[in-house]
């Protein structure tokens, strides 16, 4: 698909300017910019998404955990004495 899209003199300078220092082209800059703000952006989406159904799961079973004892688990990881995930609970 092409795109064609409006960017000011400024913009357009400095895209250039990072395209002839890394040796690529001004639409292989703006290509691979454009995929990591989607990307980025996705992944915003589906933690939003991920984040209002913990919501309503726990609206639905009360089940939680402290954020004490969610740092103490967390506290483990990487040592000797690490310990299995905490049991939620009401």
């Amino acid at each position: 698909m092409t795109v064609s899209i409006k960017i000011d003199d400024d913009l357009e300078n400095r895209v250039q300017k990072l395209a002839t220092s890394r040796q690529q082209s001004p639409d292989g800059i703006m290509r691979e910019a454009i995929q990591q703000y989607v990307e980025r952006e996705e992944a915003r989406e589906h933690f939003g998404q991920e984040a209002l159904a913990s919501w309503d799961d726990y609206k639905e079973t009360g089940l939680h955990l402290t954020g004490d004892e969610l740092r103490k688990w967390l506290n483990t990881w990487g040592t000797d004495a690490e310990t299995e995930s905490p049991e939620c609970h009401k």
